[in-house]
């Protein structure tokens, strides 16, 4: 009996395959074209491989050369021992839903035909599972693992919780890839390339002053700074912010009957009140601390 091939619990389950059972090994001696469409979704069938083409879901945008290649060596010696998932475009083509290394491994190690399991899946699940493939086999690179969380969120209508319990994840590592891609696109870039680490992002992302962020960014890349010499300057960089601002304040002068009014205010509500602003507009910021407080405040400002 031919043995099952496992994709994972989460990938599993999305590719339904109950009781398929995938055929042995194909080695590229027995990889003859065929263009036969199966009857039915479980069967695997021999494909043209020009006639395979890229998801347009798919997280995944970059493969690298190195390991294409040598995936490329594995199947010119064994073959394609999984198949690829594959939904019929309609068009005389066929979307890969899983498997688009392997395609272009296959490519790369000249094979005419591969194998080839034909389904019928919805947009969203192709989808979720190109997404889960990817995240499973570790080949997605944060910024990528990051896009892909958002389209499926935004195609599918999740929310964080929601998909963080999709794809079997805490809602934070959720969050913090979802944090990635408020940076900007150069320093994207450098997540992709390898040069900024996930744990560099979030220093950087923890800068709220843009200019200082992007000066701290430069600092790393020159310096090859570790994470932890990131998070320190990170953190000065937010206090010398924060002291400017106090210093800022201070330095601003109000005209003497705001203060006068503000004290009055302070008087005649018996809680702490910030006026903001001058003689011609601003706001008036009261503080409460119950519900009776609030109630009380409500009372004496003629409610």
């Amino acid at each position: 009996m031919a043995r099952r091939i496992g994709l994972g619990r989460g990938l599993d389950a999305l590719l339904d395959n109950n009781d398929e059972e995938i055929p042995a090994p194909v080695t590229p001696a027995k990889n003859k074209a065929s263009n036969a469409v199966p009857a039915a979704a479980q069967t695997t069938v021999q494909l043209p491989v020009d006639k395979l083409v890229p998801n347009p879901g798919q997280p995944r945008k970059n493969f690298n050369e190195t390991e294409m290649n040598e995936l490329a060596a594995s199947i010119k010696t064994y073959g394609i021992i999984q198949p690829v998932i594959a939904a019929n475009a309609g068009d005389g083509t066929y979307i890969i839903i899983a498997g688009e290394r392997r395609t272009r491994a296959a490519r790369l190690a000249g094979l005419s035909t591969v194998p080839v399991i034909i389904r019928d899946y919805t947009d969203q699940k192709k989808l979720e599972i190109s997404l889960i493939e990817n995240i499973q086999r570790s080949d997605l690179n944060p910024i990528e693992e990051a896009a892909a969380y958002k389209n499926l969120m935004d195609f599918s209508n999740l929310s964080q919780d929601e998909l963080a319990m999709r794809m079997g994840k805490n809602r934070s590592t959720v969050a913090n890839a979802l944090r990635l891609l408020r940076l900007p696109v150069e320093m994207q870039k450098s997540i992709e390339e390898g040069k900024v680490s996930p744990g560099h992002a979030r220093a950087l992302l923890s800068v709220t002053d843009a200019k200082a962020r992007e000066k701290l960014y430069r600092e790393l890349i020159a310096a090859e700074l570790s994470v932890r010499e990131t998070e320190k300057k990170a953190a000065a960089l937010n206090s010398e912010k924060s002291k400017d601002k106090k210093t800022a304040k201070k330095g601003k002068r109000r005209p003497p009957e705001v203060d006068a009014m503000e004290e009055k205010f302070i008087g005649k509500l018996g809680t702490k009140v910030v006026i903001d602003g001058g003689l011609n507009s601003g706001r008036i910021l009261i503080d409460y601390y119950s519900m009776e407080d609030l109630e009380r405040l409500y009372e004496i400002l003629g409610g």
